[in-house]
């Protein structure tokens, strides 16, 4: 099938995927500006923070080579500033209802063939449904543009891939999401996924799953 954006999960033709998760964020090194938060400043702080977000993914193929996505949140967060803030950001700020609702189409335009590693492209919107939040969801429309490349081998399956992203807040383009990630099939219901994924040089992310 084709690769979802969910790591290590694919979708045939005609078969569509429900997929409901939770996650809890915990950051006691949380960087913030006050501007972000709707008050003047511009330095950096690093306060605590706190969510826990409920998330529905979809997915469904069109075609053997085409999919949709849709993913939705609600989220409740909490970030309670650092002391050394003097702005008037108030010591704990609290925020729930929508988190980031996005939706993709996703294209594998090679198949893999022989040594031909198989290659795929996908478009992503994410909609700005929290115009007067600052914690949660997104405040304006976001676009992303990316392209990967899956290779299978006896010891596993590698795939690499990269994005550029667009902000009409910031109304200007940037490198975006990149990852490398690996895929192993341990039996028909084990696998295992370890990916090594991040935006910025200085966003780095170490993921591990195991998936039955």
């Amino acid at each position: 099938g084709v690769a979802t954006s969910m790591f290590g999960t694919y979708v045939r033709d005609g078969e569509l995927l429900a997929y409901p998760f939770f996650e809890w964020y915990a950051d006691s090194d949380y960087e913030y500006k006050p501007s972000e938060l709707g008050y003047p400043g511009d330095e950096d702080y690093r306060g605590r923070y706190r969510a826990a977000e409920l998330l529905l993914f979809l997915g469904y193929g069109l075609t053997p080579d085409l999919a949709l996505e849709l993913e939705v949140a609600w989220i409740t967060a909490e970030l309670r500033k650092s002391t050394s803030d003097p702005s008037p950001v108030p010591g704990k700020t609290e925020e729930s209802g929508l988190g980031d609702t996005q939706a993709q189409v996703r294209w594998r335009f090679l198949r893999e063939e022989g040594s031909r590693p198989e290659a795929f492209t996908y478009f992503e919107t994410v909609f700005p449904l929290q115009k007067d939040r600052f914690l949660i969801g997104t405040q304006d429309w976001e676009f992303k543009l990316g392209v990967g490349a899956t290779r299978g081998f006896a010891w596993g399956t590698m795939t690499l891939r990269a994005a550029i992203e667009y902000s009409r807040e910031e109304g200007k383009f940037e490198a975006g999401e990149y990852a490398l990630e690996y895929l192993k099939r341990l039996s028909r219901a084990w696998r295992v996924v370890a990916l090594v994924e991040g935006v910025q040089l200085d966003e780095v992310e170490l993921i591990g799953e195991i998936q039955w």
